[in-house]
């Protein structure tokens, strides 16, 4: 028996609603075909502020927060930055409510000197409205820009070494965090690959230790980004974040959230559509229709600028390693659909928002670390397709990029893809140069743009998706150009891409299809196949 969350299309169903980019397209699935849906959200905790106030004060493996503090200290306070949740949630965020019961109970024991520090690593600085948002006005007004600012990580100056791990992962982080008397961690864990050592040993880091673990080697060693413990990212990030926290007095604060992406209006758009009251499809079709009729402008800000009400479901406290296996017990609760059989054909809709396009557009290079890095690794155990599989992806691959937050991806995509597109001779030949690129230093130090080593970062992340599939086909894309570059085929229907694929994939192929956002994970179980005649015992007598 199946999962509720998995449903098996049959004659009477109805078409399958699928993002592509920023519009939503109907699509009929053969007869048999499973589609995947996210759990219900969880329920929010009834009081988050009395939830903070426990955890903090009855944390795990360590005193609580209170004992730790003394006059005159010097304490630094990081905190994610706007890559997650997607989109950015309503207010009061998460950080807000931590970083107000936090900063009074400092206060109250006569700390005043006290930096909260955006841990952005190589992501792009955020606007100071974007960072209102995340921790309220009063604590902006308050600490705004002098004591609340974005991680820099080619201020080379205000970068401290701390050693090297015994795989030679040179640790090098923030120096005013690192000569800190006590560095709080605020998280918000959005998926299982976020928190842990991740936060401090990763969001306050520079190019010299990313390259550790950023790198073709080493994601083409991961078994799924999603699942810490078969991800050789993770381990590479522990072996530096333990050897942070034996040199830093540490305080890590985890929070989990739900995935209810979508305010009441959308909220149709996680359910199963055979689901759907006349109500909710006429709603859907009215809103079909309404983007089709849009400028992509209008349509990205009906999804993107709309924040969501997602709720708060644990708050955890105390040692980095203690906190983090509750914080992941929660995600897998939240995301976790058990789904049995592999697939030889694997369909998902490509949602309009990544964690690195959040106020900008969806670039082709974010496609492709959408389709090949993130939702090919939305699982645990087995990958959710067979090993030479085809995926089919439903975006229309728009040629085009945002000039302030990503600069460095244009030359990428348009200079260097067309010169090779093996991870392994870019991380080599041209990684090297972007990296001392000055303009782009300068655009990410002094502008909103990414580091210039991203781009490359963002391609290294499909590589697990790359290695693993045979093809991937995109339909609906509006130009050939990219989607060849990418080395990509494509269809004009899903029709079409579904005969393409059967090309290649035995005969009946298994069709699973994924219904995201929002976000969920197949907890895969491979089938035991049947023991062929010829290895079954011989009857005896």
């Amino acid at each position: 028996m199946s999962h509720p969350c998995v449903v098996t299309i049959d004659s009477r169903s109805a078409p399958r609603v699928l993002f592509s980019g920023d519009r939503l397209v109907e699509v009929d699935l053969p007869t048999g075909s499973r589609v995947v849906y996210p759990k219900p959200p969880l329920k929010p905790l009834k009081d988050v502020d009395a939830a903070i106030r426990y955890a903090i004060n009855h944390p795990y493996n360590s005193e609580p927060l209170y004992a730790k503090l003394r006059p005159g200290m010097k304490v630094t306070i990081a905190m994610d930055d706007i890559s997650l949740p997607l989109p950015p949630m309503k207010r009061p965020d998460i950080r807000e409510r931590v970083l107000t019961i936090v900063l009074d109970l400092l206060a109250d024991y006569g700390v005043d000197d006290v930096e909260i520090i955006i841990a952005t690593s190589v992501h792009r600085r955020m606007k100071d409205w974007e960072i209102r948002h995340v921790v309220g006005d009063k604590i902006f007004n308050a600490y705004w820009p002098k004591k609340l600012y974005n991680h820099d990580a080619e201020n080379l100056a205000n970068m401290k070494y701390l050693g090297t791990t015994e795989e030679g992962e040179e640790v090098e982080l923030n120096r005013r965090a690192v000569e800190s008397d006590l560095i709080i961690y605020v998280n918000l864990n959005l998926v299982p690959m976020d928190g842990g050592h991740k936060s401090v040993a990763v969001g306050l880091c520079g190019y010299r230790s990313l390259r550790a673990h950023h790198n073709p080697r080493v994601m083409r060693q991961c078994h799924s980004y999603m699942d810490p413990k078969s991800s050789a990212l993770n381990t590479s990030v522990v072996r530096m974040g333990r050897l942070a926290n034996k040199k830093l007095n540490v305080f890590t604060i985890e929070t989990t959230i739900n995935n209810r992406m979508f305010d009441t209006p959308l909220e149709f758009l996680a359910k199963n559509e055979d689901d759907l009251s006349r109500t909710e499809r006429n709603a859907l079709h009215a809103l079909r229709f309404t983007l089709d009729k849009m400028p992509q402008p209008a349509r990205q800000a009906i999804f993107q600028r709309v924040p969501s009400p997602f709720g708060v479901t644990g708050v955890f406290a105390g040692e980095t390693e203690a906190v983090h296996e509750h914080t992941l017990r929660k995600s897998f609760e939240q995301y976790c659909v058990p789904v049995v059989g592999q697939s030889d054909i694997l369909i998902t809709g490509i949602p309009f928002i990544s964690p690195y396009n959040v106020n900008s557009f969806l670039n082709p290079l974010l496609v492709q670390v959408m389709a090949n890095g993130y939702l090919f690794n939305l699982y645990r155990n087995a990958p959710m397709v067979k090993k030479g599989g085809t995926m089919i992806i439903m975006h229309p691959c728009t040629d085009l990029f945002d000039n302030e937050h990503h600069s460095p991806y244009i030359e990428f995509v348009h200079r260097v893809l067309p010169e090779t597109r093996d991870a392994m001779e870019l991380h080599k030949v041209w990684e090297p140069k972007f990296a001392k690129n000055p303009a782009y230093i300068e655009m990410y130090r002094y502008g909103h743009a990414y580091h210039p080593t991203h781009p490359f970062f963002m391609w290294y992340w499909g590589e697990a998706g790359r290695q693993h599939l045979g093809r991937v086909i995109v339909v609906g894309a509006d130009n050939e150009y990219i989607p060849q570059l990418l080395g990509w085929e494509t269809a004009r229907t899903m029709d079409e891409a579904l005969r393409m694929a059967k090309q290649t994939a035995p005969p009946n192929p298994d069709i699973l299809a994924l219904h995201c956002p929002p976000i969920f994970m197949a907890d895969m179980s491979v089938e035991k196949q049947r023991a062929p005649i010829s290895a079954l015992p011989e009857s005896q007598g």
